[in-house]
């Protein structure tokens, strides 16, 4: 039961990240991150699959070998992030208690993407 709970959030996942592919809007790295996360507890297979993609597969590695995000998907989080907030207060009209809640998370996972390594340190082997 484990296993295909496991493998059917990584199918979703793999999905999510296909649809991202071809959404601007949506992430698809993330996607494929938490996808192989998933096969790694249910598919090996798929997992490797995941990995050795020549286009999916090195961000996915530099994740999880060095918690590497590029400056491109940086730049495209926090953009991301800034223009949901941004929504949020116009479509939601929140009181302020509940501004700042979302605005302090949004920050707090704003500092979170903006201070991992751009790219990998000397002696990491990439």
């Amino acid at each position: 039961m484990r296993r295909t709970t496991f493998k059917l959030l990584g199918l979703g996942c793999v999905a999510a990240g296909v649809i991202g592919i071809f959404l601007p809007i949506m992430p698809t790295t993330i996607f494929f991150i938490l996808a192989a996360a998933a096969f790694a507890r249910s598919s090996p297979e798929l997992e490797k699959r995941i990995l050795d993609h020549p286009k999916i597969g090195p961000p996915v590695r530099n994740w999880r070998e060095h918690g590497v995000v590029p400056v491109k998907a940086k730049i495209y989080a926090l953009s991301g992030m800034a223009f949901g907030f941004l929504v949020f207060l116009w479509a939601a009209h929140p009181k302020l208690w509940l501004a700042v809640v979302v605005g302090v998370f949004m920050v707090a996972c704003g500092l979170y993407v903006g201070t991992r390594p751009s790219v990998a340190g000397p002696g990491t082997g990439s």
